[in-house]
């Protein structure tokens, strides 16, 4: 049995990475036919796709009362996407991450906040329903903020062979259906990921929270640690913390309310050690990632280097407390 759940976790995961590229891909298309400019794009309708899979994984967690894999998957997530995948793709870019843009410097820094919010909530063993309306209430401000001034929605793509087609109503019809089928495969792959993550837990006798931090994290991150990879090799430094920080953003506030008003979330987390030190270090990865792009308006190669390090200890620290 335990390899027929391995094979249903491999196969889900497979099937989401594949279903999310579908949905960034329709949604790059969709922003394009739209005329947002590329940060904004990156931000919301990207991000969007690459948090569908934690989306459904999330409200599939909540449908069947076990919401703390839902807010290891996120905080696991969260940890992955400040260090892992920001420090690859400072590597990857020669000159490092430039962050020039004052929309991207704050921004950034509201993810940060959007991040560390949710440990603040579960404080208290739980983020309730009360605590799940402030966090849907903390990202409607965000939205209004960030639609609020014109200019972050000028168009400056450069042309390509698709500029015509974005003109084409079938065209874009056709993606519409393309959004449609992913998020019905991203729903049908997010179930799998749960009951096998259910099965994890009482085969291995380890808490669902650290099987959502590890293991479920590690394998929805790949479409977010993907298309920032593709966009670090075509140079686009500042869509890739478009992209990211709208991918924390979105699942720190947007997911872990709809979830919390679906299903409270209940974790001791004094009693759980992983989530102890999963919280220490999504606070120190979160801070030193904000002290990095803050200080010179850069990430830089080295700082990328170190930021894969502290991701290294922390996934080495949590197997040895197990």
């Amino acid at each position: 049995m335990t390899i027929l759940y391995i094979l249903i976790f491999l196969a889900s995961c497979f099937l989401l990475v594949s279903s999310a590229k579908w949905l960034i891909d329709a949604l790059l298309r969709v922003g394009k036919y739209l005329g947002w400019k590329e940060f904004v794009v990156a931000f919301f309708t990207i991000s969007l796709g690459a948090v569908a899979p934690e989306l459904f994984i999330g409200i599939s967690s909540a449908l069947n009362k076990v919401s703390e894999l839902s807010f290891g998957n996120i905080l696991g997530q969260n940890i992955l996407l400040f260090s892992l995948t920001v420090g690859v793709c400072a590597i990857i870019l020669k000159n490092g991450i430039e962050v020039e843009s004052r929309t991207v410097r704050t921004g950034s820094t509201l993810a940060v906040v959007s991040a560390i919010l949710p440990l603040i909530l579960i404080l208290d063993g739980q983020i309730s329903r009360i605590d799940g309306a402030i966090l849907l209430i903390f990202f409607l401000v965000f939205v209004c903020w960030f639609f609020s001034k014109k200019e972050r929605f000028t168009k400056i793509y450069e042309e390509d062979e698709e500029e015509d087609k974005l003109n084409d109503p079938f065209f874009m019809l056709k993606n519409f259906g393309i959004l449609l089928a992913g998020l019905v495969l991203v729903l049908v792959s997010s179930q799998g990921i749960v009951v096998s993550s259910i099965a994890f837990s009482e085969i291995f006798g380890t808490s669902l929270p650290l099987i959502g931090i590890l293991v479920v994290a590690i394998g929805v991150g790949i479409p977010e640690t993907y298309f920032s990879v593709i966009l670090a090799k075509k140079g686009q430094s500042w869509m890739i913390l478009g992209a990211l920080m709208g991918a924390v953003m979105i699942s720190s506030t947007l997911v872990l309310g709809i979830v919390s008003l679906i299903n409270p979330i209940v974790i001791d987390i004094s009693q759980v050690p992983s989530l102890f030190i999963a919280r220490a270090f999504l606070i120190i990865c979160a801070l030193i990632f904000l002290f990095f792009i803050r200080t010179e308006r850069r990430l830089s190669t080295k700082e990328g280097i170190f930021l894969i390090m502290i991701y290294i200890s922390f996934v080495i620290l949590e197997i040895l407390v197990k």
